[in-house]
Formats: structure tokens, sequence, C-alpha cells
């Protein structure tokens, strides 16, 4: 199985390879049409190496074509420190470690690739100052040539050196081995280089190459283009009237008396499969011009290549959700006063969160805006995306409360007061994200000791017109209520839903429960938390809750499923994400 970490890298090679395909069968329709023509369609297949369809797609992502309801959430839990009289009920986005074995695959990999790249990259520079030396070495040598002409005393071929200042570099003494008639045939070759930039194509070619050595077919298509660029030229030196036969005894004096360049990038006269290209230089074959047909062809190919993909993300896009209905609440879903004043930076207790008051009211402590988003529509910290940088440090105290009494629209109305007093404007996203599935550890179904099956009579009902917080002194644990901390986890007669959720605060993703129990359960799990987990329950700059006398005890994976009975498996989902557009800071009252 491929690692998470390469998979785009495959995804990426085997879509590119797939076009290079379907670029080699399109050079095999036009196999009788110029060769410039079948040369920009390798170089199309070789820069497809370096604009993966994956960013294409994220471009059609980025459409926005439809609008789905917004998705009201639908569970709630209180998260606190059992300890704590003050309930804890929004957090900031967690990113607990999770110790997952390492893969050393990846890394190997990447060494391996370094290796090579280097290689490859450092024989090819020494390649290049090879050639500069040659060219710094060299006199000036006027031939009323459109670009600098230098002879140099090297025995490498004639050939077009530099991309944006090319420089024709001429062997010492190559005018009195050619008839003037060959000459003008060697140059018209080399202007043809020139005009056509195959200096800054190659040297594309030669990046790509460097960049997936790897690859056998980044190399082939490297041939391809080569070997069609001078066929190009050849074409081109034949059209513009010199003679087939002089043309192919200049080209076999140069082979016979110079070296080849050594590199593709400076765009020489020889090369390529010689026998071949001698053949169709004396045979004089002129190429079809393409037809209107073929035009139309290669454009809806081209349009193909690029739209498909982003047509794929398009209808791949994340629906855009309306906004929650708190921006068009009813005016009596509102507080009728709403206190919203900065927290003492000093404060000398770190307590927080939003605490439901019977009749509708609320009181908050040393909250972020963030925290208030979270409690408001039911959202964990990870869920939440974007907003100004002060969203999650800059902390307020809030006293509300409606005109009249209410039960059960505090959420409601606290979306509102998001709406009317931090501006706050937003849209939703669904997006396919690294998840985990919650399901049964033993194929048996057998439980753990630390869930058990709930006992009618063991827990007390909620009263919804009481605020949200721990049972009184002598008082049953309420029922269905889930809390967690740095380190534990209780429930009665909870549903496993709720613990799902629970543990995604736990592990910093959204948890799915699959392990198909449908009972009510007392829960019980203590493990050892790292040092993320027992910093969630603080707001920033207050002191972490002081660390275990023994930091190396069984992590949460494994006392989940020593205690419990149940594991927690890797996947990747969908998840719901909160983007904040746009917020202000409140005005103080």
């Amino acid at each position: 199985m491929i690692p998470e970490s390469l998979s785009p890298i495959a995804n990426h090679l085997w879509q590119a390879t797939l076009f290079a395909g379907a670029a080699g069968l399109l050079t095999l329709v036009l196999r009788k049409n110029p060769a410039r023509v079948r040369h920009w369609v390798w170089v199309a297949a070789s820069l497809k190496f370096l604009v993966p369809f994956a960013l294409l797609i994220a471009v059609g992502n980025r459409i926005e074509w439809r609008t789905a309801p917004a998705i009201a959430p639908n569970v709630s839990v209180v998260m606190g420190q059992v300890t704590q009289p003050f309930a804890v009920t929004a957090v900031s986005a967690l990113h607990a470690t999770v110790p997952v074995p390492p893969n050393p695959l990846p890394e190997v990999l990447l060494a391996v690739w370094a290796c090579g790249f280097v290689g490859i990259s450092i024989s090819r520079w020494t390649r290049w100052r090879r050639i500069t030396v040659a060219v710094r070495a060299g006199s000036p040598v006027q031939l009323g040539l459109p670009i600098r002409a230098v002879s140099s005393p090297s025995f490498l071929e004639p050939g077009v050196f530099g991309v944006f200042r090319p420089v024709l570099l001429l062997p010492g003494g190559i005018l009195d081995h050619l008839s003037p008639e060959q000459w003008r045939s060697v140059v018209a070759h080399e202007l043809c280089h020139v005009r056509h930039r195959d200096n800054l194509i190659a040297v594309l070619q030669m990046f790509i190459e460097t960049v997936f050595w790897f690859h056998p077919l980044v190399w082939w298509i490297g041939k391809r283009i080569f070997r069609e660029r001078e066929r190009a030229c050849d074409e081109e030196v034949l059209r513009l009237g010199n003679e087939p036969r002089t043309y192919a005894q200049a080209i076999l004096k140069i082979c016979e008396l110079y070296l080849e360049s050594p590199l593709a990038c400076v765009a020489g006269v020889s090369g390529s499969n010689l026998r071949k290209r001698i053949e169709e230089i004396m045979s004089n074959q002129i190429a079809l011009r393409l037809t209107f047909a073929r035009k139309v062809f290669l454009g809806t190919a081209a349009a193909v290549a690029v739209a498909v993909p982003i047509a794929v993300g398009t209808l791949n896009a994340p629906p855009v959700h309306a906004q929650s209905t708190a921006q068009t609440v009813a005016a009596s879903a509102k507080f009728a006063i709403a206190s919203i004043k900065p927290a003492a930076p000093d404060s000398e207790h770190f307590m927080f969160g939003v605490r439901p008051m019977p009749g509708g009211r609320i009181s908050a402590i040393n909250v972020t805006l963030k925290m208030l988003i979270a409690r408001a529509y039911g959202l964990q910290g990870f869920q939440l995306s974007g907003g100004p940088g002060w969203a999650d440090t800059v902390r307020y105290n809030i006293e509300a409360k409606p005109d009249t009494p209410v039960e059960n629209e505090w959420k409601e109305m606290l979306q509102t007061l998001l709406v009317d007093r931090f501006q706050l404007a937003f849209h939703r996203e669904t997006k396919e994200l690294p998840i985990y599935v919650l399901v049964l550890a033993k194929k048996d179904g057998k439980l753990g000791p630390g869930m058990v099956e709930s006992k009618e009579g063991g827990c007390t009902e909620r009263d919804p017109s009481k605020p949200v917080g721990p049972p009184g002194p002598g008082q049953l644990p309420y029922c269905g209520n889930v809390l967690g901390g740095a380190g534990q986890l209780t429930g009665t007669a909870a549903n496993v839903g709720d613990v799902a959720v629970m543990l995604s605060l736990s592990v910093g993703r959204k948890v799915i429960d699959k392990t198909g129990l449908t009972g009510k359960y007392d829960i019980t799990l203590k493990y050892t938390p790292g040092e993320n987990q027992r910093s969630m329950m603080v707001p920033a700059g207050a002191p972490p809750p002081p660390a275990p006398a023994d930091t190396s005890g069984p992590s949460l994976f494994t006392e989940l499923q020593e205690q419990l009975g149940l594991k927690l498996e890797s996947q990747k989902g969908p998840v719901e994400i909160f983007v904040i557009d746009r917020a202000e800071k409140p005005s103080e009252n």
C-alpha cells in the first residue's frame, strides 16, 4: 500500500504517464504533418509533469456554482475538567499528536531521489561549465548574422549556446572544411533553432529530467523532443531552397570532424538518428500542412486537456452552504441586553467557557471568537478555518439575556449576537480530510471493563431549565452526559455517538461511530495525555496543568482498546468546515 504522504505524487505520475500516452497517439495521427507540430505535442507531454491535474482541479474547486442549506449540528456535549464547577463548552483547535508508528519508506525514497537529483545536476553543471569556458576562450567572428558568433579552438560541433542571448559557437577552421553552400545550410539550421527558442525548451526539458530522473518515460520524451526539433529545422532548411545533397554532406562532414554537443540545450546540427535524418533529407518529402480540420482537432485536444480537470473540480466543488439562519433570524431570537468586555489579561483564574443559564441567559468567561462560534454552531476546533488572527487569541467576558425568558433558543441568539456585534460573515465547505472511524477492537465484539451497559435509575435526567454544569452534591450524574478532560473521559447512560464526538476533540479529527452499538453505556476511560491534550483545557497564556508523574504511560489509543474495547482507524472522509470570511472586534459595553 502506498503511504498517504506519497499518494498525491503517485497520482500525478500515473496521470502524467497517461497524458504522455495520449500525446504519443496524437503524434502518430500527425506523422505526415510538419515535425514542428509533433515537437510541440511532445513538449506539452513533458510540461505536464510540472502541472499536476490536481492543480487544475483545485482551480475548479474554487468555482462556487451551487448552494446547499446550512447544516444544523445536533450533537452537544460538555467538555471540561470533571473537577471544575464551571462547565467548559468550547475549545481551541486541537492538533494532538497521534502515536502512529512511523513509516520510513517516504524518507528512504526522498533520500534516493535527492541523490539522483544532485548527481544529475552536478553532471550537467560540469558540462555547462565546459561549454561556457569554450565560449569565453573564443574569438569574435564577423559573419553578418543576427546573433553573435564566436570561434573556439574546441572540437565541438557548431551550435547555438545560451537561451536569452544566444551565441553561435563555431570550431576553429570550420570555414576551411565546408563549401559556401554547405556553410549556408548549416547557418540556416542554427538560426532556425534561435527563431524557435529551442534552447529554452531544452533547458525546461533538462530540468524535468533532473526532477523526474526516476521515470524512464521522461527521458524517452526528451529524445522525441530532440529528434523532432532537429527534423523540424531540417525541413525548414530545405524549405528555404538549400539543396538536399549539399545539406546532407555538410552534416556528415561535421559529424566526421567534430564532437557532438554534450548538452541538449546547445542546439547543434548533428545528433538524433543520423542515418534516418540523412534518408529523410535526401528524400525531401514535403510535410503536409495542417488542414483546418486538424487545427480544430489540435485546439480541441488542448482545450479538453485543460478544461476537463477544471470541470471535474467544479463538479466536485464543495457546495457553498447558505449562511446560518442566525443572519436572518427573527428579532425575537435576540438578546435584549448583551455586555461584551475584554477579559482581564492577568486574571487569577483561567476558567473559561460558555454557560447557558435559565430563561435563555448566557454567561461566558475568557472566551475567544472561535470559542463562541464553536459553541453557537455545535462545531469542534478543527472544523474552524479562516478569520483574523485575533479570533483565537483575544478573550472576552460576555453576559447576555433576552427581553423575556425563553428556553432552548440561546444558541440561535448567540448566533445573532455574533453577526450583530462581531460582524461575522462565513460560509461552509465540505472537504476530504483525514478522519478516524471508531470500531470494535475485538472480533467477538466484547467490550472492555470501562464500558458497561447502563442500569435503570443510575442517573438523573437533566432539567433543561437549569444551567449546564456538573450535578450538585449527592446528586446522581446526568443521563447522557459525556465529560472529558486531559487524561480522562467519563459518561453516564451515554450513546457511543456522543463518545465519538468527545474523542474527536482529543485527537483533533472527526471521529465517526461505526461500532454498531445502539445501547446506553456507563463509561470510564483514563490514559496518559500528551502535551497537547493536557494544554487544550486552558486558554492561551495560562499555565498548563501539571504533567503526570509518569508521562510514558499508555496513550489514549492504547487505553481505548484496553478499557473500552474500541479502536480508532485512520481513513479519509468528508468533513464540514466552517470558514470565517470576515469578523471585527466588538465595541466594548
